[in-house]
């Protein structure tokens, strides 16, 4: 069963609670998507680090209900403009 945009972003907000995230349904099947998450609290961490934390937050959901996840990361400084 697909995972809602809305079911990705509730997670990873619980788990880093300063996140800003943004998703896009890349294929409009509810099961490939491509996420932003801007946080404060990745200072100091690699991009690998972040990603990391994000996938942590997913709780195990890639590869089931969330077939694909383009990520990118980033802290308030390093996001890109609007």
């Amino acid at each position: 069963m697909p995972m809602p945009a809305s079911e990705i972003e509730r997670l990873i907000k619980a788990h880093i609670p300063d996140a800003v995230v943004t998703i896009r349904d890349l294929a409009g099947d509810g099961d490939h998507y491509a996420a932003t998450v801007i946080a404060a609290s990745f200072r100091g961490k690699s991009r690998v680090q972040q990603h990391q934390i994000v996938y942590a937050a997913l709780q195990g959901e890639m590869g089931g209900a969330l077939h694909a996840l383009a990520l990118q990361t980033g802290t308030p400084e390093t996001a890109p403009s609007p």
